[in-house]
């Protein structure tokens, strides 16, 4: 799909309202709110967090426990400084920068160049558009500053504050941050990691010996990164800090391409497990490969403001390895028993963005309809469409009143549920009320409790989605909630 394609996307939901749902309803929060917050920063509300570990333990699972193997590992933040000369970071993680001097902003160029690409689409002059991105990508690949400043004076973009096109030079700007290690007459200048990769490299010797892994086998992380994003935006989807879930797939040289292959079908796959629409993905081959690269493509998903990555797979060769075993002058090869010889891994790379895919998964989830009352009369619903096995709540538990033995009744259950489901007990206001707020967390069932259940110990279940109510014995909630809300569910999904 082309760039202008892209753009062009329109969503059922504008991303206004996508955030204000997630603010509203307790997933997302601007960090440190009362004190006005700090730009590009967020929490996790109660049901953030939960949907957050629910999908991360879906991810985990689908690689650490579905192959033998892939193990994992949690690496530390801060790493020796030598780490980031030898990956790369220090002297190339850069974005090319540009101040406006009337505002006295500064702006990362790609992204100025990619708004006025998508308002000469909205003005229809798509042809433009894509010359304009085709010509950017040109001076990315080639390093070309002067070239990106022709640019944005040949198409006139300006300061989206002051509106003038009083620009700079561009220049390179590195995105790591720095901190002090040690004594303040001794310290020493460290870095937080930028990506969680590099933990798994520098280990790459010490799990294969501990854990008598034999290549072809990953190793799998999960784990906070911190980027100093001068032009951080669209709420969680590029932040300062986030979280990443990475698996680096160490293989024999020369099957790169059948295991590069592999990966990206079986991460289309997982994506399908999650009920996203096969529309609403895109694999975006790239056009210019990192100098190490054979191959590398883009999982992007539709979101309101377009297609947009949510995930990178790239075939890496053995630059990684290599580069580490220079600058560390210790070796990092592996002894192939069945070839017999020693030879440092090519790597297959999975790096997804955990926190942008939960703002995909509610960008996903969030659905509006209108319900026909009768011939004259309609009414309006919204409520997260979310796959019960990563709902924050699995269930909500209802006293159709709260008087006459049913809230007891009610708690009892809950009690008797609370060890294997995340649950909600609610008793007020009146049960239409108390539905409508469960589907705007994107709670998948709802049981009430009324007066046939102290006759017969039934109870009705009703449907999110559906909004289908049906009754059933008491004795069988557990099995029909861990059927369809557990992780196993979705991993089930995986062997089709």
């Amino acid at each position: 799909m082309s760039t202008t394609d892209a753009l062009l996307y329109s969503s059922d939901h504008t991303f206004k309202e996508l955030i204000a749902h997630a603010q509203r309803y307790g997933f997302i929060y601007p960090s440190s709110e009362i004190y006005d917050g700090l730009q590009s920063i967020y929490d996790y509300g109660p049901y953030g967090v939960a949907l957050k570990r629910n999908l991360q333990n879906f991810w985990w699972q689908s690689m650490t426990q579905l192959h033998q193997n892939i193990v994992g590992i949690d690496s530390a933040i801060m790493m020796h400084p030598t780490t980031w000369k030898a990956s790369g970071h220090i002297d190339g993680f850069s974005d090319p920068m540009v101040d406006n001097k009337d505002s006295k902003k500064r702006y990362r160029v790609d992204l100025l160049i990619e708004e006025h690409a998508m308002q000469l689409v909205s003005q229809g002059k798509s042809n433009q558009s894509k010359g304009l991105m085709e010509a950017m990508e040109r001076c990315l690949a080639a390093g070309d500053l002067p070239g990106l400043d022709e640019l944005l004076q040949q198409f006139g973009i300006v300061c989206p504050l002051s509106k003038t096109a009083d620009w700079t030079p561009v220049r390179q700007f590195n995105l790591m941050f720095s901190t002090q290690v040690g004594a303040q007459n001794d310290a020493t200048t460290i870095y937080l990691r930028p990506e969680t990769a590099q933990g798994i490299f520098v280990n790459f010797l010490n799990v294969q010996k501990t854990a008598r892994m034999k290549i072809p086998f990953g190793i799998a992380q999960v784990g906070k990164a911190f980027r100093n994003e001068i032009v951080a935006r669209q709420f969680t989807f590029r932040m300062r800090e986030f979280e990443q879930m990475e698996m680096q797939f160490f293989i024999q040289p020369g099957t790169e391409k059948c295991w590069f292959d592999y990966w990206q079908e079986n991460r289309k796959n997982w994506y399908s497990s999650l009920g996203i629409e096969q529309e609403k993905i895109n694999i975006y081959p790239h056009k210019q490969l990192a100098h190490y690269a054979t191959a590398a493509v883009d999982i992007e998903y539709a979101f309101p403001f377009g297609y947009k990555e949510v995930e990178g797979i790239h075939s890496r060769t053995d630059f990684d390895l290599t580069s580490h075993q220079h600058y560390a002058k210790k070796k990092l090869q592996y002894f192939d028993p069945d070839l017999k010889k020693s030879y440092i891994p090519y790597v297959i790379e999975t790096s997804v963005g955990l926190d942008r895919l939960v703002l995909m998964l509610l960008s996903n989830a969030l659905t509006k309809e209108n319900n026909p009352v009768n011939e004259e009369r309609t009414t309006s619903r919204t409520y997260l469409k979310l796959p019960p096995p990563l709902a924050p709540i699995k269930s909500a538990i209802f006293p159709l009143v709260n008087k006459d033995g049913l809230a007891e009744k009610a708690l009892t259950l809950f009690d008797q549920l609370k060890y294997d489901f995340p649950l909600i007990y609610e008793a007020t206001p009146s049960i239409g009320k108390r539905y409508a707020r469960q589907d705007l967390i994107g709670t998948p069932y709802s049981i009430t409790i009324d007066y046939q259940t102290l006759e017969d110990e039934t109870v009705t279940i009703r449907e999110r989605d559906s909004m289908r109510q049906y009754r059933i014995h008491m004795s069988e909630i557990t099995h029909h909630l861990a059927s369809t809300t557990s992780i196993k569910s979705l991993l089930l999904q995986l062997k089709k």
